[in-house]
């Protein structure tokens, strides 16, 4: 399952939620869409029967969910879709649940480690690479340090700066 948002608290009276997205592509939350809804160890599959922007968040009403008290029951739960469900990722853009344990390699093909998680920071899209030391290496997801991405064979050339490889080990 793929996080897609979390249920911060309810809007108004209608059963309305607001929804903060966890996920790259907000407009993925249209009218019948199926989400699973989790908190702690309860769940639910919830349909979305309405979705609009409202600032960062967005408001959704689910299909059964009709006032304030039933939408209150669903704050602070994750919504979640199955990974096939995953909005198909344009060129050049990778999920980190999909690049997590691919191999990384050096432009001479000499390995690297693996890729643990790509992570957003405020400086930009990060690559941890686990190559054998206590702590995964932070290595900026950028061009020109990403050399390529290859998803056939699960392979990332990288190019990092001299010494960095070396720095968290």
């Amino acid at each position: 399952m793929l996080l897609v948002g979390i249920v911060r608290r309810p809007h108004g009276t209608a059963g309305e939620v607001s929804v903060e997205p966890a996920t790259d592509f907000p407009e993925r939350f249209v009218n019948g869409l199926e989400l699973l809804w989790r908190r702690d160890e309860t769940e639910r599959t919830l349909r979305v029967d309405s979705a609009r922007p409202h600032g960062p968040r967005i408001l959704i009403h689910f299909e059964g969910v009709d006032d304030a008290e039933s939408a209150r029951e669903l704050s602070g739960g994750d919504l979640s879709v199955r990974e096939e469900d995953a909005v198909a990722a344009p060129e050049d853009f990778y999920y980190s649940h999909e690049i997590e344990g691919w191999q990384c390699e050096d432009p001479q093909g000499r390995p690297l480690g693996r890729a643990s998680a790509l992570e957003q920071t405020a400086g930009g899209p990060v690559l941890l690479v686990d190559a054998g030391g206590r702590e995964p290496i932070s290595i900026p997801f950028v061009r020109p340090i990403v050399i390529s991405v290859d998803r056939a064979t699960r392979r990332i050339v990288l190019d990092p700066p001299e010494g960095l490889m070396d720095l968290q080990n």
